[in-house]
């Protein structure tokens, strides 16, 4: 608190300071024990450079090659960097403080999470396809004798056992353990939840009111209305920032019982694997929603017509031999759009191509 407190910049500055320079304090870094977090940002693998926080705010690529007559603007909902940078610094300063010390807090509980998928991320091999874990292309990465291999999510590694010379006499029995290790948990090769709690956006700008609705509803089967949650998130026409789905996630659900406090995390040093993997654990074991960051593009979600901008989604189901992420897409292209098509609903989508839609957000982060 005192960090935060004391590295909180004053009205006047912020007002004087340039892009960058806001930029560079809006998102200041903290760390927490072993973990570095960073405001806006989430739980980082590495801190950013000054050039990265202002590339983060550079407008995302929207047009790729041979997508002729796909753009179509319309803001989905999402906050994107330039404008949490903007409305933080719009705050005054005691109000600001406030908002970064409640977002502070619900990095520091989810602290030993993040600790987790960190250690995860740096364990998981590489593949040369870029393959999900469990796709039935992915070929094994070949290793060097001696490299540390990945530890599957639920299991615990074990050591080669050091081979001695037996002793003569009545060997001396073992030692029970006072805590035996845990059953290694087996992930199910697929699994579902939510059905049933599918919603649609009712404005262009509240995917999160929606996200969070569908979230919300499937906790304790009661459906507040978009208006509500647009309310508690803090929503405006620029979006919602991915913070206060986390935080609100925590403060109005149960979701963080199961699966432990909400955390925003980043993805930009994972792999696709690693993607994959983290979302099997967390909708097949804690049986969780993922609170999916993406930005709405075509070449990602081929349903659509067009492309969009920075977007939410609820993860809520894989399939490992079909390499997919089920999502419940809250956004109706037709509902905003004449020419557009019937988007919103349950949907089943490869987990490289969510990755890659992740990473083609300027954010690059998700909440689980």
């Amino acid at each position: 608190m005192k960090q935060v407190t004391e590295t909180s910049p004053g009205e006047l500055q912020v007002r004087s300071a340039d892009t960058s320079a806001q930029a560079a304090s809006m998102l200041r870094c903290f760390k927490l024990e072993t973990e570095d977090y960073c405001l806006g940002l989430g739980f980082v693998d590495q801190v950013p450079t000054g050039a990265q926080l202002r590339a983060t705010l550079s407008p995302p690529e929207r047009h790729a090659d041979g997508e002729l007559g796909v753009e179509q603007d319309i803001p989905t909902g999402d906050l994107t960097p330039a404008a949490f940078v903007a409305e933080r610094a719009a705050m005054p300063k005691s109000t600001r403080v406030n908002a970064e010390l409640d977002e502070m807090q619900a990095a520091w509980d989810g602290r030993a999470k993040a600790r987790e998928l960190r250690l995860l991320a740096e364990s998981a091999a590489p593949t040369e396809s870029g393959e999900p874990a469990g796709d039935a292309t992915a070929q094994p990465t070949p290793v060097s004798p001696g490299t540390p291999q990945p530890t599957p999510v639920g299991q615990t590694s074990a050591a080669t056992p050091t081979r001695t010379t037996p002793t003569q006499g009545t060997p001396t029995p073992a030692p029970t353990p006072v805590n035996p290790p845990a059953a290694p948990v087996k992930l199910p090769a697929s699994a579902y939840i939510m059905k049933g709690f599918q919603t649609s956006q009712e404005k262009g700008y509240w995917c999160g009111p929606a996200t969070f609705q569908s979230i919300d509803w499937a906790d304790d089967n009661q459906k507040d209305t978009q208006a509500s949650w647009a309310k508690d998130l803090g929503s405006t026409t620029s979006g919602t920032a991915i913070s206060a789905m986390v935080q609100q996630t925590n403060l109005k659900t149960n979701w963080d019982k199961p699966a432990g406090a909400y955390i925003v995390q980043s993805v930009s040093h994972w792999n696709a694997q690693t993607f994959f993997t983290v979302h099997q654990k967390h909708l097949g074991v804690y049986k969780a929603p993922v609170i999916e960051h993406v930005q709405l593009l075509k070449r990602y979600f081929p349903y659509l017509a067009f492309n969009h901008s920075g977007h939410y989604q609820v993860g809520r189901g894989y399939d490992r031999a079909k390499g997919t992420i089920g999502i419940y897409e809250v956004f109706n292209e037709r509902r905003f759009n004449s020419r557009g098509n019937v988007t919103d609903g349950p949907k089943n989508v490869p987990a490289t191509a969510l990755f890659n839609a992740t990473l083609a957000n300027s954010f690059q982060n998700i909440g689980l």
